[in-house]
C-alpha cells in the first residue's frame, strides 16, 4: 500500500478526541485543557454533536458507549437504547394495515434513550459540573453554528414537506420560511433554551453535583421535557413514509419508569488482539462472528488492496451478517445462541462456504435447536416489503446516497489517566420524526428494526430493545488500548473490520487505515425501511482500481463504484502501554476531525 495519508496521525501523552464533526472535537479537547477526563469530555462531544449534526442524531435518539475506566480497571458497556413502548404490539401496528413499521413519523418511535444514557455516564464516571459540560452545546444552540451543507441540503430538500405536514419542524429548520444556506450561521434557539432550563432546573433543586446530574434525568423523564412531548403526542397525528398519518404508542409512564443501564462487553479474542463488542441488541457481535471466521484464512499473505481481499471479506461479512438477521434480538428477552455462533467449530463449519466466486444466496447456518430461525430469514429476504412504502427516512451508507436519510455519529476519547470512550450516537433526526414544540429536537425511528412476524428475536414486543445497528469498539493488546467506531448503519461493522484487519495484519498506522479504499455489502436484509435485500450487490470506491473491480465481477459481484472518498466515516484513538495517545479520523466528507497533545 501506498505510504501516502490525507493528514498526520495526531500524538501526544495529554489527551486525543476525535469525533466526526471538527466542534464538536474541538469541545471534548476543551474539556480535557478544564480538567474533565475522558468521560466528562464524551458528554460534551456528544451534546454537541446534537447541536452541529442533527441530521445524524439527537437527544431523543439512542447511544451504546463501550468504555474503559481506569479508577474500577473495567471494560463496560452503557446500553442507552431504549425498548419499545409498553402499547407497542405487534396487532396494534397490523390493525393499522402495515406489514412494516414505518422508518419516520411517531409510530416508529422506542423509549428515547440518549440523554439519559449520557447523564448516567457523567454522573458515574465523570468529574466536572453539569453546567460545565452542558455550556458549549447551550451556546453552539443559542448562538449558532456553520450550518454543514449536506444538512442544510437535506433541510431544502425536506422544506415542502415540512411546512404542508409537520410544521413545528419548519418552524425550527426553516427559519424565515427558508432553508439556511450551506457554511450560513444556523441557530435552534428551543434547543438551547431546554438544554438550558434542564440545567437551571437542576441547579435550583441540588447543590451536589450528583444530585444535580439526577435531577436532570428526573426533569426528563418526569418534568418539563416529558411534559411537551405528552402534551404534543395527545393531539399529534403526521404522515409518514408509510403514506397514511399515524399516531405515536409512546406514554408518559414508559419514558418515566426507564433509565440507561451498564452491562458486561461480549469480546472474542483475533490474533493477540481482545475485542470488546455489544451484545446482540446491537449488531456488534456479527463484527466478532466476521473475525472468528476469517480467523482461519491468511489474510497477511493478501494484498489489502486487491480482489482476493475483498473477496474473501465480503463473503465471510456476509455469512455473518446473515447470522445477525436470523439470530440476533434482545438477549434479555429471547434466547440467543451467541457461544454456538463465536465457536472454532462453527467458525470452521462458515469458513468452509467461501469459495472463488461470490454467494448470491442467504445463508444462515444451521445451529441446531434454531433452525426454524434460519428458514424465517430466508424467506423473509426472499419477500417484497416495497408495495405501499414510501421513500425511506433510515440510514444510508455515505454522501452519494440521498441526503434525505438519516445516520448516525460517532466519537472516542482517552485522556491521560487512561479512561476510554467509543460512542456511536444516533436517532432523532431532524428527518426522522416532527420537531416536539418548545423543545428543539424531534424523537426518534428505532422501532423500525423491528418485525411484524411473531416469534424471532427481533419481533416487535413491549420492552423490548430493538436490534440496533449501533456499534462501538474497544480493543485491546499487551497493554495497549484501541477504541474506533463509525457512522453508516448496516455498514458500521463493515468498515469497522476492513479498517480493523489492515491495522492488524499489515502494520499501518491509524491513519493510513483509514485513507485507505473501502467497500461493503448490501447482500443481506436491510435492517432499515423497506428492509430490502439485494442479493450479491457490493459497493467499492473507484480508488481500487479498474483491475480490481473487474476481478470482482469476474467472481460473479454485483459491484457498483462509488467516487473516491465517498465511503465509510471511521474515526479511532489508541493507548500504547507506555502513555504515548494517537487518533485519527477519516477526510471523507470533510467533516471528521482528531485533535490532541
Amino acid at each position: 500500500m501506498s505510504d501516502f495519508t490525507t493528514r498526520p496521525e495526531i500524538r501526544g501523552t495529554f489527551g486525543v478526541v476525535t469525533s466526526t464533526h471538527w466542534i464538536a472535537s474541538a469541545v471534548g479537547f476543551g474539556i480535557l485543557e478544564k480538567g474533565g477526563n475522558a468521560f466528562d469530555a464524551a458528554v460534551a462531544t456528544a451534546m454537541t454533536l446534537q447541536v452541529v449534526e442533527p441530521h445524524l442524531n439527537g437527544p431523543a435518539g439512542d447511544m451504546p458507549a463501550i468504555f474503559h475506566s481506569v479508577k474500577t480497571g473495567k471494560t463496560e458497556v452503557l446500553c442507552a437504547q431504549g425498548p419499545a413502548p409498553a402499547g407497542a404490539t405487534i396487532e396494534h401496528y397490523t390493525g393499522l394495515g402495515l406489514n412494516l413499521i414505518p422508518g419516520s413519523g411517531l409510530l416508529a418511535t422506542v423509549i428515547p434513550g440518549a440523554f439519559d444514557g449520557w447523564m448516567l455516564m457523567l454522573r458515574d464516571h465523570g468529574s466536572l459540573p453539569l453546567r460545565v459540560v452542558m455550556e458549549p452545546a447551550i451556546a453552539y444552540a443559542r448562538d449558532g453554528h456553520p450550518v454543514l451543507p449536506r444538512v442544510a441540503h437535506t433541510i431544502a430538500g425536506l422544506s415542502e414537506f415540512f411546512a404542508k405536514e409537520w410544521p413545528s419542524s419548519a418552524e425550527t429548520w426553516l427559519p424565515d420560511g427558508q432553508a439556511p444556506e450551506p457554511n450560513a450561521n444556523f441557530a435552534n434557539p428551543a434547543l438551547a433554551a431546554t438544554y438550558e432550563r434542564l440545567v437551571s432546573d437542576a441547579e435550583a433543586a441540588h447543590e451536589d453535583r450528583v444530585d444535580q446530574i439526577d435531577a436532570a434525568r428526573r426533569v426528563w423523564r418526569q418534568g418539563f421535557v416529558a411534559d411537551r412531548i405528552f402534551d404534543y403526542l395527545a393531539d399529534a397525528s403526521v404522515m409518514d413514509v408509510s403514506g397514511q398519518r399515524n399516531r405515536a404508542v409512546l406514554a408518559r409512564d414508559d419514558i418515566a419508569n426507564w433509565h440507561a443501564s451498564y452491562e458486561e462487553p461480549l469480546s472474542y479474542e483475533y490474533h493477540g488482539w481482545t475485542i470488546h463488542k455489544t451484545h446482540a441488541w446491537s449488531q456488534g457481535p456479527v463484527l466478532l462472528q466476521a473475525l472468528a471466521i476469517l480467523k482461519g484464512i491468511n489474510l497477511g499473505a493478501m494484498d489489502p488492496n486487491g480482489a482476493e481481499f475483498v473477496h474473501t471479506v465480503i463473503e465471510a461479512m456476509k455469512l455473518a451478517y446473515a447470522d445477525r438477521e436470523a439470530y440476533y434480538g434482545d438477549p434479555d428477552h429471547s434466547d440467543i445462541p451467541m457461544e454456538y455462533l463465536l465457536s472454532d467449530e462453527y467458525a470452521a463449519e462458515r469458513r468452509a462456504l467461501i469459495g472463488q466466486n461470490a454467494s448470491l444466496e442467504q445463508r444462515p447456518g444451521r445451529v441446531p435447536g434454531f433452525e426454524h430461525l434460519a428458514d424465517a430469514y430466508v424467506a423473509r429476504a426472499a419477500r417484497d416489503f416495497s408495495a405501499n412504502t414510501g421513500a425511506s427516512a433510515g440510514e444510508p451508507t455515505m454522501s452519494h446516497l440521498t441526503e434525505k436519510r438519516g445516520d448516525t455519529v460517532h466519537l472516542d476519547v482517552i485522556d491521560r489517566w487512561g479512561n476510554m470512550v467509543a460512542a456511536t450516537p444516533s436517532g432523532g433526526w431532524l428527518q426522522s420524526s416532527p420537531v416536539i414544540p418548545g423543545l428543539g429536537f424531534p424523537l426518534n425511528s428505532r422501532a423500525q428494526m423491528f418485525w411484524l412476524e411473531p416469534g424471532l428475536p427481533t419481533s416487535l414486543m413491549p420492552g423490548h430493545r430493538p436490534r440496533t445497528t449501533l456499534t462501538p469498539s474497544l480493543a485491546e493488546k499487551n497493554g495497549t488500548q484501541l477504541v474506533f467506531g463509525t457512522p453508516g448503519g448496516d455498514q458500521q461493522d463493515q468498515w469497522q473490520l476492513i479498517w480493523f484487519l489492515r491495522f492488524v495484519h499489515f502494520g499501518l498506522e491509524l491513519q493510513h487505515c483509514m485513507d485507505a479504499p473501502l467497500f461493503h455489502s448490501m447482500h443481506f436484509q436491510s435492517s432499515f425501511y423497506p428492509r430490502a435485500a439485494q442479493p450479491g450487490e457490493m459497493m467499492i470506491e473507484a480508488t481500487f482500481g479498474d483491475a480490481v473491480i473487474e476481478d470482482l465481477r469476474a467472481r460473479g459481484h454485483k459491484v457498483t463504484v462509488a467516487g473516491p472518498w465517498t465511503v465509510g466515516r471511521l474515526t479511532a484513538a489508541l493507548r500504547e502501554s507506555n502513555g504515548t495517545l494517537r487518533a485519527a479520523a477519516t477526510p471523507r466528507l470533510m467533516q471528521a476531525y482528531a485533535v490532541g497533545r
